[in-house]
């Protein structure tokens, strides 16, 4: 085969509600990855005081393996986003109309569950980085101090509650997104279905506890 005609098959399936989909579930198992990997990261903070403000260093040591990193991530959020409101545009030309008798409890609630929910993460995303990466909404700001940036924001009770909703929203995002995913991706057989359903519902958890924990430690004083 040509590569001119692998290009033009390429482009086809991209343009695919099939092609979207694997392209959804792609960039969602990426940014799924890197929110373990940062929920983990942060309950460094229940250590030595110092250690996770020299965690923050370390990883500026390296610029272009952080840049690169971070470039990774826009593009993976990026792609989930637009292909996320492309594939519900489709769903609404498709079904311009809505249920008389309500919406069925199918796929259809599923999705439109995971759009209200990846809304939420979007506008979360953004406020999160001003409060504790750019300082913009933090109320008492220093840079790489890690430890003392994040009790001081959960000190204040507003952006706890923020903070607790957009952990709600991740875990259901994650809990119904990773295993769509894999169905997306074709890496769920009928026989390893539940056990997959199940992994995905644990990795929700885990992550939303994990992030939880470290509001609660705050808010109950246990972390100063």
């Amino acid at each position: 085969m040509s590569r001119s005609r692998i290009v033009v098959l390429g482009l086809a399936l991209g343009r695919s509600t099939v092609g979207k989909k694997a392209v959804s579930a792609a960039s969602g198992l990426v940014l799924c990855g890197y929110v373990l990997v940062h929920m983990l990261a942060n309950l460094q903070i229940f250590a030595e005081r110092a250690r996770i403000d020299a965690y923050a260093r370390s990883l500026r040591a390296s610029p272009v393996l952080l840049w690169s990193v971070r470039a990774l991530l826009v593009a993976a959020f990026a792609a989930h986003v637009v292909v996320a409101l492309q594939l519900s545009a489709r769903r609404r030309r498709a079904r311009p109309t809505s249920y008389r008798c309500g919406a069925p409890r199918g796929p259809g609630r599923a999705a439109r569950a995971m759009l209200a929910s990846g809304v939420v993460l979007a506008l979360f995303v953004v406020l999160h980085l001003a409060n504790l990466t750019w300082g913009i909404l933090h109320p008492h700001f220093v840079r790489l101090a890690v430890h003392d940036n994040v009790v001081a924001l959960f000190r204040v009770a507003p952006w706890s509650a923020v903070y607790v909703v957009a952990i709600a929203a991740l875990a259901l995002h994650v809990a119904h997104g990773a295993w769509s995913a894999l169905q997306s991706l074709g890496l769920t057989p009928e026989r390893g279905a539940p056990g997959l359903r199940r992994l995905a519902l644990g990795a929700a958890i885990t992550v939303a506890a994990g992030l939880l924990a470290v509001i609660i430690a705050v808010v109950s004083g246990g972390l100063r």
